[in-house]
């Protein structure tokens, strides 16, 4: 089940506000509050606390793309990776298979995951090409950006063998929407960030 429009711009409408009130120049992911008194406690066994760690590991690999943006930014590489992308969706069916996950449902979320995070690639290019001064002084090394997006991809993969009962009920569809609004509003995400995120989880739900 698709995000809806709707939910869209209740992620963007709170997002923007955090931006307004804080003042941010740029499209970034701010960082969460992940200390225990600010996490809610929601029991793991139950539909929310199921789809919950779904949306959360979404928006942390999201915050990868910013990384990985900077990276490829001013090398004239180009954003669509098709062999590294295989290698990715190769991996978690390899991993699916080995909790007793659906490989094929696994790789279908994890090429959401993949275009979400061409989203925020895509959209931080065009902000740095239209305002250079935005643009990162630094080059992140690749090579250590992947390796820390592997280790999101397998906790994603152990989180979506974890959830199929969530993942297939009929109310999975708004437990996911409250998941995704709250960890949009936990990160303080911005516009850019809070609609890649409803792109990354588009597939989640079963019959999606």
């Amino acid at each position: 089940m698709q995000l809806t429009t709707s939910v869209r711009r209740v992620l963007i409408t709170g997002a923007a506000a955090t931006v307004l009130f804080a003042g941010a120049g740029g499209a970034v992911a701010a960082p969460s509050d992940t200390s225990a008194a600010a996490r809610p406690v929601v029991a793991a066994s139950s539909p929310y606390g199921q789809l919950r760690p779904l949306a959360a590991l979404s928006a942390e690999r999201l915050a990868t793309g910013d990384l990985v943006a900077a990276a490829k930014w001013g090398t004239g590489g180009p954003i669509d990776d098709p062999a590294r992308e295989q290698v990715v969706l190769d991996a978690v069916a390899a991993q699916a298979r080995q909790l007793g996950a659906d490989p094929a449902v696994t790789v279908r979320i994890f090429r959401d995951q993949i275009e979400a995070n061409k989203v925020v690639q895509r959209g931080l290019h065009r902000a740095w090409e239209a305002d250079p001064s935005q643009a990162p002084t630094e080059r992140p090394d690749l090579d250590e950006v992947r390796q820390e997006i592997n280790r999101i991809n397998g906790a994603l993969v152990r989180a979506i063998a974890d959830s199929p009962a969530a993942r297939s009920a009929p109310y999975c569809g708004p437990l996911l929407t409250a998941a995704a609004v709250r960890v949009g509003h936990d990160r303080h995400m911005d516009g850019l960030h809070a609609v890649a995120l409803a792109r990354s989880l588009r597939s989640v739900c079963a019959g999606a």
